[in-house]
């Protein structure tokens, strides 16, 4: 079997990772890395695949950012020819950026298998753009790999056939559970002195992210966000490693100064080891990301989610993560309560064990002809 395996943006190069390690087990199978350049700067591309042990890509189609349009129809037309020249038996796609969509479409119409990793999660809210990747890229593959029981029932409700849904569990967690050990030797929360006398004894802050457009490109509601979370950091310190998009959308709303000094400490992105060392021994976190979602659920660690809705319903029936919108009175109450109380541990959704890649693999070559 020979699989083509596509990345484009950070939380691709996540998940990946495990994949590309399962895969280099069998002697049968030729994995071919294509890295569509979504992501091109250092700190959300490079820095993750040294983090991440991923090899250098095959193929790096330097698509760089754009329209949504723009973005979606340039990886086509440059992942069109790779196709043709490696004859892939299937091409495999993660998550829910425009490279997935783009090279999912362009397998299905030259006649590839499609696997896609994360299948059948919804927001069923299509005003955001991940929605409408999700669900085009659904209806064109051919390998459905859900992580949680919600997104086999989305795919069953949208006409999926049975056969081509495979419930497998979240391959996010099987690079948290691998990387963790070394995360938390990486020493970030030292250099940003969060550490007293090793990785034991921590101090207390809250993690916060953020870089959806709904959050970052309205100023008013950027504004209102680092307000409160501002509001919050005079009770516990505030870490902030700032999205590129997020500080040119903060510098366009003159937000820079809520930016520099004060209870907020932004600073750089940082590398995947360096940001999960920090995640894991936050007090809480405020984000808007759905990986950080699971990623929290998997550690027991309290989320506050900054959106009105969540794709992965199973980090709050079972989990840590509490979707609480952008309203600040409504993220200070569930926070203050959060910091009075703390938050019991929930229990770590079924499959969720770090052999998720495994049973992909398993899958693909049993299937794959």
């Amino acid at each position: 079997m020979r699989a083509l395996v596509v990345a484009g943006a950070r939380p691709n190069f996540v998940k990946i990772s495990p994949l590309l390690r399962a895969f280099r087990r069998y002697r049968d199978v030729e994995t071919l890395l294509v890295h569509t350049g979504q992501h091109y700067s250092k700190a959300m591309s490079a820095v993750f695949f040294r983090d991440l042990e991923i090899p250098l890509p095959d193929v790096n189609l330097e698509v760089g950012s754009g329209s949504h349009a723009r973005q979606t129809g340039e990886v086509m037309k440059r992942f069109e020819p790779v196709v043709g020249k490696f004859r892939p038996d299937v091409v495999v796609v993660v998550g829910d950026v425009n490279s997935t969509l783009a090279c999912a479409l362009t397998a299905a119409k030259l006649c590839v298998p499609a696997a896609h990793v994360e299948a059948g999660l919804r927001s069923f809210d299509r005003t955001m753009p991940e929605e409408i990747n999700r669900l085009l890229t659904d209806q064109v593959s051919d390998f459905l790999f859900a992580t949680e029981p919600s997104a086999v029932r989305n795919l069953r409700r949208e006409g999926i056939p049975g056969r081509k849904i495979h419930l497998v569990g979240n391959i996010m967690v099987d690079a948290l559970r691998y990387y963790l050990p070394r995360a938390t030797r990486s020493g970030a929360r030292q250099r940003l002195g969060l550490a007293v006398g090793g990785n034991r004894k921590a101090k207390d802050y809250i993690l916060l992210t953020l870089h959806r457009p709904s959050n970052v490109d309205d100023g008013q509601r950027l504004r209102q966000i680092l307000r409160v979370v501002a509001r919050l950091g005079e009770h516990c310190p505030v870490i902030f490693p700032v999205h590129p998009r997020t500080r040119k959308q903060a510098a366009a709303a003159g937000l820079d100064a809520m930016l520099r000094g004060g209870s907020v400490r932004a600073i750089a992105p940082l590398g995947y080891l360096q940001f999960l060392d920090l995640l894991s021994r936050a007090r809480l976190v405020l984000t808007d990301s759905g990986g950080i979602q699971e990623e929290t659920t998997a550690l027991g660690i309290p989320c506050l989610t900054l959106r009105d809705n969540t794709e992965r319903p199973i980090t709050v029936t079972m989990g840590t993560n509490q979707v609480v919108g952008t309203d600040p009175e409504r993220i200070w109450r569930a926070a203050t309560r959060v910091l009075e109380r703390g938050q019991s541990r929930r229990r770590v959704p079924r499959l969720w064990d770090g052999r998720t890649a495994e049973r992909i693999i398993r899958i693909l070559r049993r299937e794959v002809r």
